[in-house]
């Protein structure tokens, strides 16, 4: 009764054991029976790609800046001398003409220091000229000293003129009141601010050029801008900055428009177009952009049967695609299948137009053609990213 449970169980182990060493040869086999992947494929192998032929078109390019609108002129005017203001307020948003009273300051003893500082310039002057005609009979001190009362004089009748004038203030331009005036009754003393005075008309744009783009600006350029209200404006580069901001490395620019209802408000967002000369470029779709080695920025191109790699710059961005110079007139460029190979190697090349038309069922999909007499590798696999060519309209 014994001997049969022990006989079982050196049976189980038995088969256990196969089981686990049919394992152990299983993958070794079957990778034998497995074909060969794509990166094993002789180098000598074409790749099947797909190529657009095309053509350079006259492009115009375009500087984009985020900038804001700012008033043409914008001061704050504030008092030269200390008194009481006697004046009714003005409010803001007033219009207000170059030399319009914004505050006037009450003059309290001023008048009558004018009127002190006549009757001694006239004292003065009786007495130089009594001086003066004495000649010889008196002396140079004399004639010095009245000469010099006189001068003392007539500075204190400037000085309490000026006084006088500085109880007015006025606006010193065409404006419009950013602030009420100051209060009736306040008192101001020197620096106090009486009102802020801004000019709209015109009215500048101010952006940012970056570094890299600053060169191919210069003043009296035609510009435009999209206000954040969805007004268009154009007007003309008025200033460049020959000086870097520190910070972002970019370079002011000022682009004045004409505002003459004043519609157009101080510190608006504003999104600046700039263009600039045209350029002959390529609009192909983003997805045919690659790095070489090096990290440059490019396409890869099919010349006399291999792929070569040519760097491009970004012209502009479009709805359809890339602008893209650094390109021959006529280029054929690789749009499908672009990341499987590198300089020098051999394509089998498809165009656009027949991956397109009836036969693109039987266009060969992107990855090493098959080898004569040999298994045919099965083709690498497609960019996820990438998107099916579509055919020429």
């Amino acid at each position: 009764m014994r001997a049969i449970p022990l006989l079982t169980a050196l049976l189980v182990a038995l088969a256990f054991g196969l089981w686990i060493f049919g394992l152990g040869a299983g993958p070794a086999e079957t990778a034998q029976n497995l074909p060969p992947p794509a990166d094993a494929a002789p180098k000598d192998q074409p790749v099947s790609v797909v190529v657009r032929r095309s053509q350079a078109e006259s492009v115009r390019d375009v500087i984009i800046l985020r900038g804001r609108t700012e008033a043409f002129r914008k001061v704050e005017v504030m008092a030269e001398t200390s008194g009481r203001v006697i004046s009714r307020p003005l409010r803001s948003g007033a219009q207000v003409a170059e030399g319009d009273s914004l505050c006037r300051i009450d003059p309290g003893e001023r008048q009558a220091a004018l009127e002190e500082a006549q009757a001694r310039l006239e004292d003065a002057r009786i007495r130089n000229d009594a001086a003066t005609k004495l000649g010889d009979y008196a002396a140079e001190t004399t004639r010095l000293a009245a000469r010099a009362a006189l001068n003392s004089a007539v500075y204190a009748v400037r000085t309490a003129e000026l006084e006088l004038q500085r109880l007015d203030i006025r606006a010193p331009f065409d404006g419009l009141l950013e602030t009420d005036t100051a209060e009736l009754g306040s008192l101001l003393q020197p620096g106090a601010l009486c009102a802020t005075v801004i000019a709209l008309d015109p009215i500048k744009l101010v952006g940012f050029v970056p570094e890299s783009r600053v060169g191919r600006l210069h003043a009296g350029a035609p510009a435009g801008a999209r206000l954040i209200d969805g007004r268009e404006v154009t007007g003309t580069i008025t200033f460049l900055s020959r000086s870097a901001d520190e910070t972002t490395r970019t370079f002011r620019v000022e682009i004045t428009v004409p505002n003459p209802r004043w519609e157009i408000r101080d510190g608006l967002t504003a999104e600046i177009g700039i263009p600039l000369a045209p350029r002959q470029g390529h609009l192909l779709p983003q997805r045919v952009l690659t790095l070489d080695d090096r990290g440059r920025m490019g396409v890869r191109v099919a010349e006399d049967g291999v792929a070569r790699f040519v760097p491009v710059t970004v012209i502009r961005d479009a709805p359809e695609g890339l602008w893209l110079d650094g390109l021959p007139a006529t280029a054929e460029v690789i749009i499908t299948g672009q990341e499987y190979v590198s300089d020098g190697r051999a394509l089998d090349v498809s165009y656009e137009a027949a991956a397109g038309g009836p036969d693109a069922a039987a266009a060969p999909a992107p990855g090493p053609a098959p080898a004569p007499e040999a298994s045919p590798a099965p083709p690498a696999a497609p960019d996820p990213q990438a998107t099916p060519a579509a055919p020429v309209q």
